[in-house]
């Protein structure tokens, strides 16, 4: 090949072309320039002379970016916190919804719960009991009233209290049934208040009976002797001292106590003996009354228990109405707090300014 031959070949600006390609070498250069990254604008040029300046505006706008979305979150947080004591709030102030048991128009299977020991300042004292008992009977669309008792008893009088009220219900409205379903417990004070039922329902586990009265306490007389302590009791009135625990126990006060504890076991047998009638067979369980308790599947042979079910069972086949509506009375949030709140100011206060509470005993 001559030197004619090995001329580089040329474009029409006399640029070197490569060969091959038929491209120039300036315009691959000029590919290879911008086809590279552009620098990214998230870092600070550092050749630039105000690059501090940049850098603080950058620091500046990230903070107030970092407190707007810190700001959004309180907000968000504070409003669920808002609408969640909001939905509290109306809950204490009325559990039942629209209306006594959130009712509509149909008919219903109504509910009282009687949970925990029966007493005067507990959840399941009378006023609570009675209230929810009248709700339920007064309601035109209650097909039928079950109380569902989980209770060990309690005071005989909160339990004659209601089982009184339920006979007068019953009798103000005569087509409306009263059933008892026991669910865990239904004994002493408990067993009170169901023997007023037209019929009882039990597991087959669960306890019932229990008919009988008692009244403990503790005697330290021995060991105050051995201690070296001791009783200064002053009373007015021969027997005011009665059952004291750190005081020997006299014949007489303890014939009086225990002909007391007889009379009002009496009253519990008589009100189970007019609510159950002929249904009780004591003369085949003559431990009936002795204060023992037995399972569901022995109450049902004992005649305690009618036959064994739920609550849902005796709504659905009993009944025939399978729509339940609560009618329990339950205390309110917004009173238990304000009661909560209120003893424990009286607490501080009288911590405070040094008075003890005063009582009569």
């Amino acid at each position: 090949m001559g030197d004619d031959d090995k001329k580089e070949v040329t474009g029409n600006d006399g640029e070197g072309v490569d060969p091959w390609q038929g491209s120039s070498v300036v315009d691959k250069e000029k590919e290879a320039a911008s086809s590279k990254p552009p620098v990214s604008s998230a870092k600070p040029d550092l050749t630039d002379e105000n690059w501090e300046r940049d850098v603080l505006n950058r620091l500046a706008f990230a903070t107030l970016n970092e407190q707007r979305r810190s700001r959004r979150w309180n907000v968000f947080f504070k409003a669920l916190a808002f609408i969640y004591v909001g939905a509290v709030i109306m809950i204490a102030i009325n559990p039942f919804g629209s209306g006594p048991g959130g009712i509509s128009g149909d008919k219903h299977t109504a509910v009282i719960e009687i949970t925990g020991a029966i007493g005067a300042n507990t959840e399941a004292s009378a006023d609570n009991i009675v209230g929810g008992l009248r709700k339920a009977f007064e309601d035109k669309n209650t097909a039928a009233v079950i109380l569902r008792i989980n209770s060990p008893g309690g005071s005989p009088v909160q339990a004659g209290y209601v089982y009184d009220e339920i006979k007068r219900l019953r009798g103000l409205h005569p087509k409306t049934k009263l059933y008892a379903v026991i669910v865990d417990i239904c004994a002493s004070g408990g067993y009170y208040i169901a023997a007023a039922a037209d019929e009882i329902y039990a597991d087959k586990a669960s306890i019932v009976g229990s008919i009988g009265v008692l009244m403990n306490g503790f005697g330290f007389v021995e060991a105050m002797k051995k201690v070296g302590v001791e009783r200064r009791l002053i009373t007015a009135g021969k027997h005011k001292g009665v059952m004291d625990p750190f005081s020997p126990v006299k014949k007489e006060e303890l014939k009086h106590v225990k002909g007391m504890l007889n009379s009002i076991h009496q009253q519990f047998i008589n009100v189970v003996k007019d609510g159950r009638k002929e249904k009780l067979k004591e003369k085949e369980f003559p431990e009936m009354f002795s204060g023992l308790f037995w399972n569901g599947e022995q109450g049902v042979k004992m005649g305690l228990v009618d036959d064994l079910g739920n609550t849902s069972k005796v709504a659905r086949d009993v009944i025939k109405v399978e729509r339940i509506v609560d009618f329990t009375v339950r205390e309110k949030l917004l009173d238990r707090f304000a009661e909560k709140f209120g003893a424990g100011f009286a607490k501080v206060l009288s911590a405070t300014i040094g008075v003890e509470s005063l009582g009569l005993e």
